[in-house]
């Protein structure tokens, strides 16, 4: 038997084998674009190989595409009749639970992984991944904090720990402690994006824009055949020079860097959610400072039709709604959110936030684009304090806040927007709506 990167048991007698297989969590750890062809070794080394099998059911759920759940399901089966450790059954029940929408029991097997084996870097990387993505901020810093004794600067990913807790920390809004903990990974490894991420969230938190820029211009020569994730880099520097009104750099970033449609990344990939995410949420926000985007939504209008009735993203779903809402696809719009509706009874951890929260959301999304501000009050507001469950980042989330806090101001609701602006000065206080482009209008009408 051999064993992984940090010395745990995996299942296989081929040694070429197992040195692909840590390429491949090297990979996983490192957002590297070349993922797949590393898994693709492994199997090809050893095709009786449990964990990695359950690795490529992980990879296909991790695409957050409904389409590719099947094939997560198929990664499975294959894994189950082979030999496995104990802890690799339990990496393949999590699968299982996932595959099923049952996020909760995935990350309590995760939890327990964690619990015998502190060092087991994909239960580690997966719940800190998943906690995320279900605006679970304090679980996803808990959980590091209690592996975090088991792990030493002498270990391999140790870097991949203090990104980890940089962004675990931000998101529950200790910038003092992120920070530092950020710029360690980055200095281990300049090429580390998620750690990069990480510190890019601390400084847009903090509005320190010019920093920001200097930041990720100064590291984006380290990013060469990294994935997606460079695209939300080029996204996080565009909300830099958004704040300082700087549009014309936005849009050059917006077709170039994030949303270049030529790029080999995007071609690979043309629908994954982050790159979505970018994309709508910056031409929203492009769209409220009054500045003309020409075509660039019908692209992804398209797409977010193909994607009807995918409802394994929640937060993707309201940035799909504002494609189909900015190009008057209303009819599709309808038919998406009555899939929602019907995803939403289906049970299981994301369907419930999907029927709870994405749907009157969605339908805010609609209201608002066909200038029924009061309508699309009337669905937000319920749901206000439940918005961090669809998952995503603060900096991510502040879209939807805008789009509520502009349905204020356009309808006349003074105490809607200074519910907003009282939320945002509680939040982030190092940086008040009167400094923020998105919120300065609403600030300085409604003042409190």
């Amino acid at each position: 038997m051999h064993h992984d990167i940090h010395g745990l048991a995996i299942s296989t007698q081929s040694a070429a084998a197992a040195d692909a297989f840590n390429d491949t969590l090297r990979g996983y750890l490192k957002y590297r674009a070349d993922l797949p062809q590393r898994l693709g070794r492994t199997l090809e080394a050893d095709a009786n190989f449990a964990l990695a099998h359950v690795l490529r059911g992980y990879l296909m759920m991790l695409s957050y595409k409904q389409a590719n759940v099947a094939a997560a399901r198929e990664a499975a089966d294959a894994a189950r009749p082979l030999p496995r450790t104990r802890r690799e059954s339990l990496h393949l029940a999590a699968l299982d639970a996932w595959i099923a929408a049952d996020l909760d029991r995935a990350l309590a097997t995760w939890e327990d992984i964690l619990a015998s084996d502190p060092t087991d870097v994909l239960a580690l990387r997966l719940s800190h991944f998943n906690y995320f993505w279900l605006g679970r901020a304090n679980s996803m810093r808990a959980s590091l904090a209690r592996v975090a004794g088991s792990w030493s600067p002498e270990l391999e990913g140790w870097g991949t720990l203090l990104s980890c807790e940089c962004f675990a920390h931000e998101e529950c809004g200790d910038y003092e402690t992120a920070e530092p903990k950020g710029r360690a990974a980055v200095e281990l490894d300049p090429g580390d994006v998620w750690g990069t991420h990480a510190v890019a969230h601390v400084l847009e938190m903090l509005g320190r824009h010019d920093d920001g820029i200097a930041w990720l211009k100064g590291l984006e020569a380290n990013w060469k055949g990294a994935a997606n994730l460079v695209h939300h880099l080029y996204w996080h520097r565009s909300m830099y020079h958004l704040e300082r009104g700087e549009f014309d750099v936005v849009l050059d970033l917006y077709d170039r860097c994030f949303r270049d449609l030529a790029g080999p990344l995007t071609l690979a990939a043309p629908d994954v959610y982050i790159d979505i995410q970018n994309a709508s949420s910056m031409l929203f926000r492009l769209e409220r400072q009054g500045i003309d985007v020409g075509d660039r939504w019908t692209e992804i209008a398209d797409k977010a039709e193909a994607r009807i009735g995918d409802c394994v993203s929640a937060f993707t779903l309201p940035h799909w709604m504002m494609a189909l809402a900015a190009t008057g696809r209303y009819a599709a719009g309808k038919r998406m959110l009555e899939e929602m509706r019907a995803a939403g009874r289906t049970g299981g951890t994301v369907p419930t936030i999907v029927g709870r929260v994405a749907v009157p959301v969605c339908e805010a999304v609609l209201a608002h684009r066909r200038g029924d501000h009061e309508l699309a009050l009337v669905a937000m507001r319920p749901v206000l304090g439940e918005l961090y469950r669809l998952g995503g980042s603060h900096a991510q989330q502040d879209v939807l806040k805008q789009l509520f806090v502009d349905c204020a101001v356009k309808a006349g609701r003074g105490e809607d927007a200074r519910l907003i602006l009282a939320h945002l000065r509680a939040r982030y206080p190092h940086v008040q709506p009167e400094e923020r482009i998105g919120y300065r209008d609403a600030a300085r009408r409604f003042a409190a």
